[in-house]
């Protein structure tokens, strides 16, 4: 029996472990995190399908929008299947506004279901003209993080996953336990593998309760508005090296001042809770594998760890390239022992 172990259970390790199921069908896939669903800093993510970078140093454009591609494709599956009200996903229609114009078209553009950049007389009539004189009119998907948590640990353990909380201290406790390490520790990366080119970014997102709001709204001013079900998040940060996870006051005035100026419409939405989270990033994303050798044993690993803010939208799309690298590294044992 191949044994595959998956260090983490935020999106791109549940991903990763479901799909090193559907590519290797009959192989035995545990799961070990020491923080399970709300615990996971997947659990606060906006969610929306709109990678925040054109490009991602060290990563190449045909890379990016692989990842891009085959995460969209399963996204806008689920959003317009009957399967949408499980995995949380939904088609959802906003504007992307900026005070300056953006460099060329991004690469989510062709990628989404509608993209189109707006006049300023549409500007104007959207109340949005002396803040933004740059507009993007985007029809994309929002994953309710709640739900589609939910829905990847279900499917794992359907297809006969486990799962064990544990802290990994080391990758080295691994050694004999697996035929291959699949490690999606993010920030856990800094400890597990010395990557000194790991770092958070650290986010403050608060939840309102806004049932009039029908568009999502992300903005280069820091300021950004997604829907959830049954709720608004409202964002945004991204702090480099800041590693606390308490609400800062003057954070969250922050958000709060810049998103109502920008989008009156929340005026007399009603706070739900604050939440902060430590984006594992890294430039470049390690997708890799690595194989570390001792005088008496070997370990394989696939690292898959450092998307950023770019994490639901990139998983499906490194997670089904990690299951492929599984794959090579169990097909070069295999032939090595004929």
């Amino acid at each position: 029996m191949v044994n595959i172990i998956v260090i983490g259970a935020g999106v791109v390790g549940l991903s990763s472990a479901v799909s090193i199921q559907r590519a290797l069908p009959g192989v035995k896939v545990k799961v070990v995190a020491d923080k399970i669903y709300d615990e996971t800093t997947s659990i606060g993510a906006g969610g929306i399908f709109l990678p925040t970078t054109t490009n991602i140093p060290g990563v190449s454009e045909d890379t990016l929008r692989r990842w891009s591609e085959t995460s969209w494709h399963v996204y806008s599956k689920m959003a317009t299947s009957d399967l949408a009200s499980s995995t949380g996903h939904t088609v959802s229609h906003g504007y992307l506004l900026h005070k300056t114009r953006m460099k060329g078209k991004p690469l989510y553009a062709d990628i989404v279901y509608s993209y189109r950049e707006m006049s300023p007389g549409e500007l104007i009539k959207l109340g949005v003209y002396d803040n933004f004189r740059f507009g993007y009119e985007i029809t994309t998907v929002i994953t309710n993080m709640r739900k589609y948590l939910k829905w990847l640990m279900n499917q794992f353990t359907a297809n006969g996953g486990e799962v064990e909380r544990r802290k990994i201290g080391s990758l080295m406790e691994l050694y004999g336990q697996c035929n291959v390490v699949v490690n999606c520790s993010g920030l856990g990366s800094r400890q597990l593998c010395g990557d000194k080119l790991l770092y958070p970014l650290r986010g403050h997102l608060i939840k309102v309760k806004a049932p009039w709001v029908k568009d999502w709204v992300y903005t280069d001013q820091q300021a950004h508005l997604f829907l959830s079900d049954d709720f608004v998040v409202l964002g945004g940060i991204k702090e480099k090296d800041n590693w606390s996870l308490n609400p800062d006051p003057a954070v969250r005035q922050g958000i709060l001042d810049r998103n109502f100026r920008y989008w009156p419409a929340l005026t007399g939405a009603e706070y739900l809770e604050d939440w902060v989270g430590l984006r594992p990033m890294r430039e470049p994303v390690r997708l890799e594998t690595e194989v570390i050798r001792s005088p008496q044993r070997t370990l394989k690993i696939v690292h898959n760890y450092g998307h950023g803010s770019n994490g639901v939208a990139l998983s499906w799309g490194t997670a089904v390239e990690a299951a492929k690298l599984v794959k090579e590294l169990i097909s070069k044992t295999s032939s090595s022992k004929l």
